[in-house]
């Protein structure tokens, strides 16, 4: 018999992503599997019932109806309680399962004797670069923090002159250079702003200056072997710290965008805009919060809404941004999942080497136990 391949409808409020699509559909047949998805699955990303079936997936009309059986589960976020206790032992879920925060999903899929891979581990090596979902993700994020701060602004990003006089254009600082600050970069350059841009690895100051944008640090010696062989940053001297937030400080000040993109695995994300800060931007500016579901780089920013600050400061906590432009997230990340089935579906046959560096790097439950050491500890 084929591999069991189920796609369940994602309940968490606000996801409108799906982790299949017609497409990757048609090459997870090819790879041996019969897939099952449940009615409803594509809605949020505009893919209808309809066009799963015609890529010769098997429509079911509910969750417990699309994992009878199923031997892998693909998911964009971790199972619910009812769908953990509707697969067999030993099944297989593929998701992005945010291990380190959702700790009540792991335990349960430890319970059920499942074996769980989180997206979020794949290691960043280069036969895993179609894997790596928060690239995948990241890139439209950053893209859609540009779009979003547009629409929060009220006045136009691009230099005009017209009759009438010059518009001046828009000021935007993007703080953290990684996959979705570059996005943020580049999408903000082509909608004609002035772009800012910093980070605490001197390596990314190419990176930002090959956009058209400007790098703010202060780049003194301790700058400059502020990073390791692994491109990794090293902590720095609370010396450079106190100069570079006094230079970062009066940047803020003066701009009308900022975007903050700085994430930590496993804790808090680091607070970059203080209350002060804020406090001294111009009203009708706009902050972007990217981080506010790991609690945020902004002072005051607040998941899931716009804050407004006594000086009218507009402080944007959206979460799931990629989710706000979910075709093409949707797109991508079944992509990415199906790249991932790949290193384990073996002519139509399941074959797990859990000693695959991806595949071991991104397993977080098997045989009942968490095996992950990170999310162990």
């Amino acid at each position: 018999m084929a591999v069991a391949i189920a796609v369940t409808r994602e309940r968490r409020e606000g996801e409108t992503r799906c982790a299949v699509t017609p497409e990757t559909v048609k090459k997870l047949i090819a790879l041996g599997a019969a897939v099952s998805v449940e009615a409803g699955t594509g809605i949020g990303s505009s893919i209808p019932d309809a066009d799963f079936a015609e890529a010769g997936a098997t429509v079911k009309p509910d969750t417990r109806a699309v994992l009878e059986g199923a031997d892998i589960v693909l998911k964009v976020r971790g199972p619910t309680a009812q769908e953990t206790s509707a697969l067999k032992p030993g099944a297989i879920v593929i998701a992005m399962l945010d291990p380190y925060r959702e700790k009540d999903t792991v335990d349960a899929l430890k319970g059920a004797g499942v074996t769980a891979f989180a997206m979020e581990f794949v290691p960043r090596i280069t036969r895993a670069q179609v894997m790596d979902v928060l690239s995948s993700q990241a890139n439209l994020a950053g893209y859609r923090a540009v779009i979003e701060a547009a629409y929060a602004f009220g006045k136009g990003f691009p230099m005009m002159m017209t009759a009438a006089g010059t518009v001046a254009p828009a000021k935007v600082f993007v703080m953290g250079v990684g996959v979705a600050g570059l996005q943020a970069i580049a999408t903000a350059r082509r909608l004609g702003a002035v772009v800012t841009a910093t980070d605490v690895r001197p390596a990314t100051k190419e990176q930002v200056e090959s956009l058209g944008a400007k790098f703010l640090a202060v780049e003194d010696e301790e700058f400059k072997n502020a990073q390791t062989a692994g491109g990794y940053a090293k902590p720095m001297s609370p010396e450079y710290q106190a100069k570079q937030a006094a230079l970062t400080g009066e940047h803020i000040r003066k701009q009308d965008i900022v975007i903050t993109t700085a994430l930590i695995p496993g804790r808090a994300a680091p607070v970059l805009v203080s209350a002060e800060q804020v406090a001294s931007m111009k009203p009708g500016s706009v902050l972007i919060d990217l981080a506010v579901e790991a609690g945020g780089n902004v002072a005051g920013a607040k998941a899931g809404e716009v804050v407004t600050t006594a000086n009218g400061v507009s402080i944007v906590g959206y979460t799931n941004l990629p989710g706000r432009i979910a075709a093409d997230a949707s797109a991508l990340y079944a992509r990415n999942l199906t790249a991932f089935v790949g290193l384990m579906l073996k002519e139509g046959v399941v074959t797990l080497d859990l000693e695959d560096e991806i595949l071991k790097a991104a397993v977080v439950t098997h045989g009942g136990a968490v095996v992950h050491e990170g999310v162990k500890g």
